[in-house]
């Protein structure tokens, strides 16, 4: 899978976190990008990119996250 794809699957679930069909999101998109990312919606972003993806970040993992592109680096990994 491409960079691009997980991209694609990873800004089908924000959209439907943030309930706003017209959010898109980048590699560069960071919590400050998009109004509502707080710490608890960012655990519940990570759980559902968990359960789209049968993964699991560890910690160090989560908290190293820049931005989304760092995200999607570590799921490539993965998978």
């Amino acid at each position: 899978m491409s960079k691009e794809e997980v991209l694609s699957k990873v800004n089908e679930i924000f959209t439907d976190a943030f309930d706003r069909e017209d959010l898109v999101i980048g590699f560069e998109t960071t919590a400050s990008d998009v109004e509502g990312w707080d710490s608890l919606m960012q655990m519940n972003l990570i759980e559902m990119i968990e359960d789209e993806f049968g993964m699991r970040f560890d910690m160090d993992e989560v908290v190293g996250m820049e931005n989304v592109g760092s995200m999607i680096d570590i799921i490539i990994t993965r998978i």
